[in-house]
């Protein structure tokens, strides 16, 4: 089970911290990723974080503003958003998965399990 939280109504250029808190037991080759849907549109790769590793993979467009990070302990990925603008608008959707090459991290079919989302919007 996926648990988010931390989104809410920001301003233009604003920052946000979500959370993604996970129950069970991880797997060495678990995938945690950050999906983001806005109204009308399909959703769409944000970030992704290997467990082990810490390799980290990002959208272009949030590339130098957004950071995924893990905590291992507390068996939690947390996603830092700096300078946010409108288009950043979405529900955002922690997910998991096991068993992906690092190519294909910014795939949804991949990931197995998903969070039940959480809205974040920036209002210009």
């Amino acid at each position: 089970q996926l648990v988010e939280s931390g989104g809410g109504l920001v301003q233009d250029g604003g920052s946000l911290r979500l959370s993604c808190e996970g129950s069970g037991s991880t797997s060495p080759n678990l995938v945690m990723g950050w999906f983001r849907q806005a109204p009308g549109k399909e959703r769409e790769f944000v970030t992704a974080i290997t467990w082990r590793g810490g390799s980290t993979d990002y959208a272009d467009s949030v590339k130098g503003r957004f950071t995924i990070s893990k905590d291992s302990a507390k068996n939690t990925v947390y996603l830092q958003m700096n300078n946010l603008k409108p288009e950043d608008t979405a529900v955002y959707y922690c997910a998991a998965g096991v068993g992906m090459g690092f190519a294909e991290i910014d795939r949804a079919a991949n990931y197995a399990y998903w969070g039940q989302g959480t809205q974040v919007t920036v209002s210009s």
